[in-house]
């Protein structure tokens, strides 16, 4: 292993039940100054819990170390780095969390009367309207919770417009390049879902697309940059191409961190698109919840947008349901008020410079990972890569080793795993993202790491093979894990 290289630290830890001692408490007080009572005696015997048969008797400290040290088996942010392709795991500014935690802000109840609501409200409005001008659309909502949730928002917005000028129309096409919860969501919304491969630089085929649009083309989701790390710079003239059919361009702007203050799609014939705050702006990464994932449109598709709507009456902000061609309440309230603080926390901090500056990070540090390893991975595309590089296993697979062996080996030096197999176009892909928050020092132990795993396949492949060798657990049986799940717990 590289000597420069990171590794993992990680003292064995017992079960707290093992070091449990009898007689041993976690607490010192002094003796009582007052007679005793029995608690039974004096509450009754059906008010006072039993001992817990078998429960540890530890000290205070050693209580202490033991769940610090569990604590430390944990990867987190504050860690290291994440280089998860198309997840953007980055770390989150510390002064985001404390604006959120702001009292006047963090006790806020959802049914607070909307009167004595108007700095939360003006809070929404401010970041919509942020949002708006990043983007170059007209309206924003902010109610999706997740950018899965924002995209069904999106793809109802579309059926919505598109039943207004007469026909809901059938199909809605996905380029292969696309994020897998695309066909998902154009699937929930009643449409058709038509395929639509990459051309040899890993883009869009426009003059494929031109005959592929028909009258029965609602929209097609385009994820740019895509998910092989691609800007789809022929964005124009395919937004020409579906409008002069009647038919209208969603994008996916989960990759919007690649082209904040740099590009605004709907200065580029986009019509609908969704936001991932955790992704460009910095906010937790919501794990199930609670997310945010804003919807941005222009002006002819505002009416639809879910209800209610902020909106300035009498001179307050407040909450519109009187939307009668609103695609309808998507979720309970207004969205997770909390992220929202932190996202325009996050922009107010940068400032549009910032933001851009962001964003150039993110592209250059992408692009120095893809020059600092691509001497011993193969790159399967030629094209220049933006805030991410997809990598392929091939000359690593002609001696045994595969992504997933090459993943865990990174373990072993201290890094998470970047993304595995993953876009499907790529055979054997390895897709990493370092994001704009990664110092070069970081980078550099990366690339170093990337390449003495590279260099380890080639002289002893079974090293990498048998991988992960630091941790408690080695290798589980992944495909019985995902057949075969316990989902009970059986003592």
């Amino acid at each position: 292993m590289n000597r420069k290289a990171r590794t993992h630290v990680s003292q064995n830890e017992p079960l707290l039940f093992e070091l449990s001692s009898p007689g041993k408490v976690g607490y010192q007080l002094p003796e009582l100054d007052v007679p005793a009572v029995d608690a039974e005696a004096a509450l009754g015997a059906a008010n006072v819990r039993a001992g817990i048969e078998g429960f540890p008797e530890v000290s205070e400290v050693e209580a202490i170390r033991h769940f610090t040290r569990l604590s430390t088996w944990n990867y987190a942010i504050d860690l290291g780095m994440y280089p998860l392709g198309s997840c953007t795991m980055k770390y989150n500014p510390r002064v985001n969390e404390q604006v959120a935690r702001i009292d006047g802000l963090s006790w806020l109840h959802p049914y607070q009367p909307q009167q004595l609501a108007q700095g939360a409200l003006e809070i929404m409005a401010r970041l919509e309207a942020a949002l708006a001008e990043i983007t170059g659309m007209d309206a924003v909502t902010l109610q999706p919770a997740a950018g899965a949730h924002g995209e069904m928002t999106g793809i109802l917005l579309v059926r919505a417009l598109l039943e207004s000028r007469g026909a809901a129309r059938k199909k809605i096409l996905i380029p292969d390049s696309a994020h897998g919860t695309n066909p998902a969501t154009a699937a929930i919304a009643g449409y058709q879902v038509s395929n639509i491969r990459s051309n040899a630089q890993g883009m869009i085929d426009v003059e494929s697309l031109a005959r592929t649009v028909d009258e029965d083309v609602a929209a097609l989701m385009i994820t740019n940059p895509n998910t092989l790390g691609v800007f789809e710079r022929n964005v124009r003239p395919i937004a020409e191409i579906l409008h002069a059919k009647g038919a209208l361009l969603y994008m996916d702007g989960a990759n919007m961190n690649a082209l904040a203050g740099i590009m605004r799609p709907g200065d580029n014939g986009v019509d609908v698109m969704h936001l991932n705050l955790h992704k460009t702006f910095s906010t937790p990464h919501g794990g199930g919840g609670p997310g945010s994932g804003p919807v941005a449109v222009k002006a002819e598709m505002e009416p639809f947008l879910p209800a209610p709507r902020l909106a300035r009456i009498g001179g307050q902000w407040r909450l519109d349901n009187n939307r009668p061609r609103s695609v309808g309440r998507l979720r309970a309230f207004y969205g997770n008020f909390g992220v929202m603080v932190r996202a325009l926390a996050y922009i107010m901090a940068h400032g549009g410079e910032g933001l851009r500056r962001a964003t150039m990070d993110a592209v250059l540090n992408a692009t120095y990972i893809r020059k600092g390893i691509e001497a011993w991975y193969d790159m399967p595309l030629d094209a220049p890569s933006m805030h991410e590089c997809v990598f392929s296993d091939s000359r690593q697979a002609a001696r045994g080793v595969r992504t997933g062996d090459i993943a865990k080996r990174l373990i072993d030096y201290g890094f998470h795993p970047y993304t595995v197999s993953f876009p499907l176009i790529v055979h054997g892909a390895m897709m990493i993202e370092p994001t704009e928050t990664e110092s070069k020092r970081e980078l550099d132990l990366f690339i170093e790491a990337m390449i003495s795993i590279a260099k380890e396949v080639e002289d002893d492949p079974e090293l990498v093979l048998k991988a992960p060798h630091n941790t408690r657990t080695s290798r589980v049986d992944e495909v019985a894990a995902a057949r075969k799940p316990v989902l009970r717990w059986k003592p």
